[in-house]
């Protein structure tokens, strides 16, 4: 297995954000430890999607995020001041209360993708990066090679539940490789204590979700589309069974109409949404910012499914039931990925759950 530092032998190797496989959803955790002698828990190791591993003999001080989801994280870790720049922020107001606060605060390196000579030349200690195979985003920008990475003093790290998910092995039915991705940056940025507490509180939700749906029949719960209404109404977006949404619907005791694309996301047809004829319809819409705008997008979407001819017979607009969730706390790796489960199930099963 190549090595980008040297390994040392007292380092802890972490699973999850960094360092599980690429696998599907139900993978085992390795717990951060710490070095001998070293109370603070470092150093600590840490691999990539193909394996290559990345050595911590200290917390990062300057950090560089490529999106608002690894953003987030650290903000929610409370190292959100060891930000020094991220691509993609989230727009004002996405963000819960005083998160959102911190992360206007953040330096913005890109609206999109980071270029690289400004990603290199930005003063990080470490770059987390949420798209890996994808080529720094669907191909929008030039990624800096691991020789560069090493020669401006940057670590290179991934958000893994989201990086690698195109290369899962199979089907992510649980939130185990977010929670990992948790646990593994808590450890990286000396925050594992607030990283516990943060994964134990999705757990709680999930597993109160996962009791009270028990006893439905996979045969019997309904079935689940999840309406990138940004993405484009030409053609439908799916989200595939590598897709964390995918975990999120299945986790609330539905089935994504998509499970059996194998991948993440897929350009589809809307003969093939009027095939699967879902009993639920979620409109997926991103944070605009304010309740307002939020809620004007979410009218749109509903009512571009109601007049358009090749949507409008689907017995989920027929029948009006839509669920008003947005797309990032869905389809973006985070600590919103088990209140969403939450909120799905209360409108899935009313009885079981609780009331929406």
């Amino acid at each position: 297995m190549r090595s980008r530092v040297g390994r040392a032998t007292t380092a802890a190797v972490v699973g999850g954000l960094l360092a599980a496989g690429c696998g599907g959803g139900s993978g085992d955790s390795a717990s951060p430890a710490a070095g001998k002698g070293d109370s603070a828990g470092y150093p600590v190791t840490v691999t990539d999607c193909a394996g290559a591993e990345t050595t911590f003999s200290s917390a990062p001080e300057n950090i560089v995020t490529s999106n608002a989801s690894s953003l987030e994280l650290l903000l929610r870790l409370g190292a959100g001041d060891k930000v020094v720049g991220t691509g993609f922020p989230p727009g004002k107001g996405t963000l819960p209360g005083e998160l959102d606060a911190q992360a206007q605060q953040v330096k913005v390196l890109s609206d999109t993708v980071i270029p690289k000579e400004k990603l290199l030349g930005s003063g990080a200690d470490l770059y987390i990066d949420t798209f890996a195979s994808m080529n720094m985003g669907a191909g929008m920008g030039d990624a800096p090679t691991e020789e560069e990475f090493e020669a401006a003093g940057i670590k290179h790290a991934y958000l893994k539940s989201t990086a690698c998910a195109a290369m899962s092995k199979s089907p992510v039915t649980d939130l185990s490789a977010v929670e990992d991705d948790i646990t593994s940056l808590g450890a990286v940025t000396g925050t594992s204590g607030k990283a516990k507490e943060l994964v134990d509180g999705m757990k709680q939700k999930v597993d109160a979700v996962r009791k009270a749906v028990a006893g439905t029949p996979e045969s019997e719960r309904p079935t689940y589309f999840f309406f990138d209404y940004d993405a484009g109404t030409k053609q439908p977006m799916a989200v595939c069974n590598r897709q964390v949404a995918n975990a999120v619907i299945t986790l609330a005791g539905a089935r994504n109409v998509f499970a059996d694309c194998d991948g993440d996301y897929k350009q589809a047809d809307w003969e093939d949404v009027i095939a699967k004829n879902p009993d639920w319809i979620q409109l997926g819409v991103r944070n605009r910012g304010s309740e307002a705008a939020n809620k004007k997008a979410f009218d749109e979407a509903r009512k571009w499914l109601e007049s358009n001819s090749a949507t409008q017979g689907l017995n989920a607009v027929e029948e009006g039931r839509f669920l008003r969730i947005g797309s990032e706390q869905t389809t973006i790796a985070g600590v919103e990925n088990a209140a969403t489960v939450e909120e799905i199930a209360k409108t899935l099963h009313p009885g079981k759950v609780g009331r929406p």
